[in-house]
């Protein structure tokens, strides 16, 4: 079988080697003029395309080509320019050494490719006009639209719908789209742009993928920054922006992490001056706390909790709330920074005014949707109906819009049934745990339980990730989205929905749920009538959720975006190699020696898009912005993570994967919305009040606060306090309880393991003490440091916002010089095409001019002289 004939059976003088694609096919080995490829079962066929046909298809694809005009790139003066002349002395170092990084003073204008004005365009080198990406791109949107003949459309169905054979067989013409049609039917196993050549070797010729081996993919090179260019030059737009939006990423997490570290370590300095966490830690209070579970507990000290006491101190201090409001600052920064960064490389990569040359060029339809289209239309054939203009309407989709709500919603449920199961563990755990008759499993439980716990939500996190992503990609498919834009779009917003739910749910229940509905002592609130609702150490539940966000942030980048990302291509190109050495000859290692690139290329790994790689960076993005005022370091763990993960994607792109077929555009699509939602939900989460532990009762559904004790502490010192100090803090939030008032069958079995008679035990809450007219009713204490949490939260969060837009508005979305140099470039071509008509004008009127002499002697003299003149020889007019 042939594909594409028009292209592939070219005589050879003919032939342009501007573009080799290849197609492998299964069992197929002649190719034309290039004698029997077949190895191991699997044929080769060359894609060539000469010059005439590449110049067509640049016309039709309105491809922005340099034309011969260069013109100056405005440079900074004066004192800008003397900072930036320091600037790259400095930052030299760590320049990549690639000709596309280097600063450029002048510019070519670029034009939208014509055939009827090649004289515009620099055409002296054809071989390098259009370098390979553009070739490859050019090549596979022939394949694409090139209609498959003389081939059963039956997309993988094979002989098993008989029941249509005699239809298929009048269609046997099937007027679809090609290579698409083809490759979803398994008639090709393969279809990719070859590699420059090989990346390491001594006598290996310098090409644009070694270079990209030696200065993007090492990992020697991992403090230099990325050459953006050359990756846009060899990979294509699409996979260059995403490389540069995570160098973008990446930068912007340095003055993060360093503001990180600076909280972090002024909570180390100041840990031994904290007033409430030493009030904890002195035994001279001999504060007893009520059991934390029925039965098995018994009585306990609140001096047990010290080290958590002094450890929350560490994340939960003043500079967290300042931490908090930079962070928010900080992402909004961050993406207008991106914007402006965006717009600067679609200039320099010649993609303005993208957006009507997308409107020009639509994308072809997916094979999957025209077998559809083809099965309908079959159909309504079978029953004598029209078949013109046959497309799938919501009638048909229906079935699969509601699998698709129905199989979101119950994988939902199993995130929750699942992160359910585990608290129901860690409340098994830990009252099993209080049983032991070591004191020191005892003193440890709450270090245990969550370490435990946050090691198993790691693990199914993990796995649920995986089968999330298939089953996301699955529900896709059968909903038969007609474009490969509107396939990635609807892909990506089911994966990050499923994929956002599994990774925060169990974060979420730690900051906004976990001690919101304990009850008091006497009265708590019970899962199953049996299981005790969770409550939240005396120092807050911030600790905990510092633990639950460090582990699963470092778990999925050190096992999922890592080890897998390493291993899993490594042991697939190992399966592929034993199953090639399989069926090769015995002289395999000579074989080997003498294979031809397009052999090489297809024992790579094949490229699965961007979206695994967008969705790590997203997730991680959402740990970093989220939560980040329970963990000021999770910045810091980040940049250590993207600064190796920039280099292992690198080096898998160059190495591993097939070359992709480059795709144009203009930014990083639907990402940027998912970004700006992260963003703008990070406001709302990291209001320092929205991390406060609190309970509102009498079955108000409103709740503020969770883990951090900021507010009530202000509270305090400003309402309470006598000495102007939070000297008796700690008390202030304490409640008391009388033991006689225990429901029967939940006090302690041992109430002497303290070695003494307990009347009176505490609880953090606000209530009436049991001596008071109502008693253990919320007191007057919760309202009024409810009232001052709700006036922070409107307060911070109005500011918050305020200066998030002040920020956006303030820095505009495309630089000063960016839009001066489009303005340049749009007077210039007006010039350019004002001259060649001045030209073209001149050329005109002196062919006119030379017309009109030679009618003078005709009209000025007689015929006769007319018949004589020089301009008529031989006499004959």
């Amino acid at each position: 079988m042939r594909v594409n004939e028009k292209y592939s059976t070219l005589p050879a003088e003919d032939r342009s080697v501007h573009i080799i694609n290849i197609c492998a096919i299964e069992d197929i080995g002649y190719l034309p003029s290039e004698g029997t490829t077949k190895i191991h079962g699997v044929g080769f066929v060359k894609i060539h395309a000469p010059w005439n046909v590449l110049c067509r298809e640049a016309e039709f694809l309105k491809l922005k080509m340099p034309t011969k005009k260069l013109y100056h790139i405005n440079e900074t003066r004066g004192l800008l320019k003397k900072i930036n002349s320091v600037l790259q002395k400095i930052t030299d170092p760590i320049q990549p050494k690639v000709a596309e990084h280097r600063p450029q003073t002048t510019k070519r204008l670029s034009y939208p490719f014509s055939r009827e004005k090649q004289h515009l365009f620099d055409l002296s080198d054809k071989d390098s006009f259009f370098d390979s990406k553009t070739r490859s791109t050019i090549v596979y949107e022939i394949l694409k639209r090139t209609t498959c003949t003389k081939a059963k459309y039956s997309m993988g169905q094979g002989e098993g719908r008989k029941k249509d054979s005699a239809l298929l067989n009048k269609r046997r013409k099937c007027s679809k789209y090609g290579i698409t049609s083809l490759l979803a039917n398994g008639v090709y196993s393969a279809a990719y742009p070859l590699h420059d050549g090989d990346y390491e070797g001594e006598n290996v010729d310098f090409n644009d993928r070694k270079l990209l081996y030696q200065e993007w993919a090492s990992y020697g090179v991992f403090y230099k920054y990325q050459p953006i260019d050359l990756v846009r030059k060899y990979f294509g737009e699409k996979i260059g922006l995403y490389f540069a939006w995570l160098g973008v990423y990446t930068q912007m997490l340095i003055p993060a992490s360093v503001v990180g570290i600076i909280v972090f370590l002024y909570g180390c300095a100041t840990v031994d001056e904290n007033i409430p966490s030493m009030e904890m830690c002195d035994q001279r209070h001999n504060i007893t706390m009520c059991p934390l579970c029925d039965k098995t507990c018994s009585y306990w000290k609140m001096s047990s909790a010290c080290a958590t006491a002094r450890a929350s101190h560490l994340f939960d201090n003043p500079a967290t709330v300042f931490f908090s409001v930079f962070m928010a600052l900080w992402a909004a920064t961050f993406m207008e920074h991106w914007k402006r960064k965006q717009m600067r490389l679609r200039y320099h990569w010649d993609l303005t005014g993208f957006e009507e040359e997308e409107e020009a060029v639509k994308d072809h339809p997916r094979a999957e949707y025209e077998a559809r289209v083809l099965e309908k239309s079959l159909r309504k054939e079978s029953k004598n109906k029209e078949t013109d203009k046959v497309k799938l309407t919501w009638r048909d989709r229906f079935p699969a819009y509601f699998t698709n709500l129905v199989s979101i919603v119950f994988m939902i449920a199993v995130t929750f049934a699942i992160v359910l199961g585990v608290i129901i563990y860690r409340i098994s755990t830990a009252a099993a745990l209080a049983m032991n008759s070591s004191p020191s499993v005892r003193s440890n439980i709450r270090v245990t339980v969550t370490a435990t716990a946050v090691i198993i939500n790691l693990v199914v996190i993990i796995l649920l990730d995986e089968v999330y992503g298939c089953i996301a990609r699955w529900l896709t498919k059968i909903e038969v989205p007609k474009t490969e834009k509107s396939f990635e779009e609807r892909l990506i917003f089911k994966a990050f929905l499923l994929k956002f739910v599994n990774s925060y749910t169990p974060i979420f229940y730690v900051a906004f749920f976990k001690g919101r509905f304990v009850g008091r002592p006497g009265d708590y609130v019970y899962i199953f009538r049996s299981f005790r609702m969770e409550e939240c150490a005396p120092g807050g539940c911030l600790m905990e959720l510092c633990i639950q966000l460090s582990i699963i942030m470092l778990g999925k980048q050190l096992i999922q975006n890592n080890l897998f990302e390493i291993g899993i291509p490594k042991m697939k190109k190992f399966i592929r190699y034993l199953r090639l050495r399989r069926q090769s000859p015995s002289d395999h290692d000579e074989f080997v020696k003498r294979k031809q690139r397009y052999e090489v290329d297809y024992t790579l790994e094949p490229f699965a898009g961007l979206t695994p790689e967008y969705m790590e960076m997203i997730i991680q993005f959402g740990f970093v912005t989220l939560f980040v005022a329970s963990f000021p370091l999770a910045p810091l763990f980040a940049l250590l993570n993207n600064i190796i993960e920039i280099r292992l994607d690198a080096k898998k792109f160059v190495t591993e994967l097939r070359r992709p077929v480059a795709v144009r555009a203009k930014d990083i699509g639907i990402w940027y919305n998912i970004l700006r939602g992260v963003g703008k939900l990070a406001v709302i989460i990291n209001n320092p009040e929205n991390i406060q532990r609190e309970r509102e009762r009498q079955r108000q559904a409103f709740v503020i606060s969770f883990t951090s004790d900021f507010i009530p502490r202000l509270v305090y010192l400003y309402m309470y306090s006598e000495s102007g100090t939070m000297h008796g803090f700690v008390n202030h939030t304490l409640s008391s309880f009388n033991v006689s008032d225990f429901q029967n069958g939940t006090a302690p079995n041992d109430p002497l393991d303290l070695g003494y008679e307990v009347q009176i035990c505490r609880y953090k809450d606000y209530r009436e003490p049991p001596w008071s007219e109502h008693k253990y009713d919320i007191s007057k204490d919760f309202w009024a440091v409810l009232a001052a949490r709700l006036a922070f939260v409107i307060v911070f969060q109005n500011l918050v916002m305020f200066m998030s837009d002040f920020v956006d508005w303030v820095i505009p979305d495309i630089p000063k010089d960016i839009s001066q140099q489009v303005h340049k470039e749009k007077v210039l071509m007006v010039e350019l095409f004002m001259r060649e008509e001045q030209g073209k004008q001149q050329l005109l009127d002196t062919w006119m001019e030379k017309d009109r002499k030679k009618d003078e002697p005709c009209n000025n003299h007689s015929p006769k002289a007319c018949l004589d003149s020089p301009e008529y020889p031989g006499g004959a007019l």
